[in-house]
């Protein structure tokens, strides 16, 4: 594994710009009545990749690998010309065995296949033979170009706020920063380190796992996510929001004035005293970083973005991993909308019928109607003579 995040092919290759991605989805956008629908579609994906890991006991790491491996698959393929359900599983399948948490393609085929098989969801056509799910991962792989090495936010987080040890540091020092002499940085001069409370850094890794539910992680390196998510959960944070709040007014009231003269002696022990009482500057913490902080900014408006999306997504259970509390105050569910009626299947596409927002069961007829849009103009295409079908494709839709 590639320990040097600027050497690897995450950063060479998988850091792609925002017109690649709206190019990745130019075939979807042709078969959908709103953009922003796909949009949905990431939130509805990553879900339901986690909570497929979370029946498999993977851990949040390879979780976020999977989601990462699905963004990137579908930056080369089109929601209307794949099966979805079967990626996911591949995705998850691949993803263990990057992350070295592997999975008996049996059970993954068995896992995946009962899981699918529940409402919302209630595909019906998932394969039991274990050879679909082995051919579905060739695929990915060839699509991913072998590149499964992915680097995650979480590991900066850990470094910058002190939760790990030397030694874990130095196995990804390319990650974090330690150990690395050129090339960008992500702390100054000082400690490069920040206490949080531990309500704080849980805040902090959790809306890292919510920038999951959107392209960010295909946008940014995965330590400007991490210092962002600092950066949110500094403000978020009730008592550290009040003491970043005491800080900025401590300062603005200070007068300056000349002090009387002190022997050196007496101002090393003072000054190292003082050091070992005061708190730690926040705004100093981050002005130190070797970062563009504009750009740190721009990050964290996105990701408050993803959640004014989110909270328009209506599904009977939110993820206990997630931050969306701390920016809305409540749960997800609305007054007025019936759960039940989430898994009642819609009929038709009608405006009368869309909902405001968006529910797992109205994004699987959409992409219903999408795939099989799609599959009726590459049968009849406008020229009059069948378009030439992606073999690879056909077979992954009749994986069935």
């Amino acid at each position: 594994m590639a320990t040097d995040f600027w050497a690897s092919s995450h950063y060479k290759r998988w850091i792609v710009d925002r017109a690649t991605l709206k190019e990745s989805r130019s075939d979807d956008l042709q078969y959908v009545d709103d953009s922003e629908y796909l949009d949905f579609f990431a939130i509805f994906f990553a879900n339901v990749i986690t909570k497929l890991g979370k029946k498999l006991n993977f851990r949040q790491r390879v979780i976020a690998t999977a989601i990462v491996f699905f963004r990137r698959f579908y930056i080369k393929n089109s929601y209307c010309e794949t099966d979805p359900f079967i990626v996911i599983a591949a995705c998850c399948y691949v993803a263990g065995k990057a992350e070295e948490s592997p999975v008996h393609i049996k059970n993954m085929v068995a896992e995946a296949r009962l899981f699918f098989s529940q409402q919302p969801y209630g595909v019906k056509y998932f394969p039991s033979d274990n050879s679909k799910l082995a051919e579905m991962e060739f695929y990915l792989v060839a699509d991913l170009e072998c590149d499964l090495t992915v680097f995650h936010p979480y590991r900066t987080l850990l470094s910058i706020c002190k939760k790990e040890s030397s030694n874990d540091l130095q196995t990804e020092a390319g990650e974090v920063g330690v150990g690395v002499d050129d090339g960008p940085r992500y702390w100054g001069s000082g400690d490069g380190q920040l206490e949080l409370p531990d309500d704080a850094f849980q805040l902090a890794w959790s809306i890292i796992n919510d920038t999951y539910r959107s392209d960010i992680c295909l946008l940014y390196p995965p330590h400007l996510l991490a210092i962002t998510a600092l950066y949110l959960a500094v403000v978020l944070h009730g008592p550290t929001r009040e003491l970043l709040q005491q800080q900025s007014h401590s300062v603005e009231a200070t007068p300056v004035h000349s002090s009387p003269r002190r022997s050196s002696r007496q101002s090393s022990s003072t000054s190292s005293g003082h050091i070992k009482k005061s708190s730690q500057d926040f705004v100093a913490f981050f002005a130190e970083l070797n970062i563009s902080m504009p750009l740190v900014a721009t990050i964290a408006q996105e990701i408050i973005s993803l959640y004014t999306l989110w909270e328009r997504y209506i599904e009977d259970s939110d993820p206990v991993d997630s931050a969306r509390g701390a920016f809305f105050g409540h749960a997800q569910t609305q007054p007025g909308v019936s759960h039940s009626g989430v898994s009642t299947p819609v009929e038709s596409l009608d405006d009368a019928q869309r909902p405001h927002g968006a529910t797992p069961t109205f994004l699987l007829q959409v992409l219903t109607r999408m795939r099989e849009n799609r599959l009726s103009d590459m049968a009849h295409a406008s020229s009059g003579r069948p378009v030439v079908v992606n073999k690879m494709l056909e077979r992954t839709q009749a994986a069935g």
